[in-house]
């Protein structure tokens, strides 16, 4: 993260990541497919845990109150001491095009997962989708906060106010 930090993403290669890492190039494509994944490692994990805790919300939770559950089970990983971190990757991301459209991809990627989960529970197709893609902009928007310099609201309390604006704007649209 420091190398792609400091001299920009597009101009770090993979032999001066592995070197920096004690590794060799070898032993780096044993753990990445490229050097994207550097920064998008774990997406796989987050995506069963969203469809984890949409499952096992309570039988009679709505739509919104499992996609709040889910919300609420990623944000609990979210320890302060990784905000600095995280910070760096997305400003990484946010200077490379070609990562943007990973970034977008791998969040389509989890609305997916969440809608589908929803459709799981018995939830119609459109409403899945619908609450899945509000799920999505409310993780976006607590997100981007929890990141902001000077921000001590916690990514739970973030994430739980993002989807309770989102309720109320939901609610202006009738």
């Amino acid at each position: 993260m420091e190398l792609f930090a400091d001299r920009g993403y597009a101009e770090v290669t993979i032999v001066e990541i592995a070197e920096r890492a004690g590794l060799t190039k070898r032993t780096f494509f044993r753990h990445f497919g490229d050097k994207r994944e550097i920064l998008f490692a774990g997406q796989d994990a987050y995506r069963e845990m969203f469809a984890d805790a949409i499952a096992g919300s309570p039988a009679g939770a709505t739509p919104m109150e499992a996609i709040g559950a889910a919300l609420a089970a990623f944000a609990a990983g979210f320890a302060d001491d990784r905000r600095e971190f995280l910070a760096k990757r997305q400003a990484v991301i946010d200077d490379n095009s070609d990562l943007k459209e990973r970034d977008l991809l791998k969040a389509a990627a989890l609305t997916t997962v969440m809608a589908d989960a929803l459709v799981a529970r018995g939830v119609e197709s459109p409403t899945a989708a619908v609450a899945a893609n509000i799920g999505a902009l409310a993780l976006g928007d607590a997100f981007q906060r929890w990141l902001q310099p000077g921000n001590r609201t916690s990514m739970a309390e973030l994430a739980e106010q993002a989807l309770r604006e989102l309720r109320v704007a939901i609610e202006t649209l009738r």
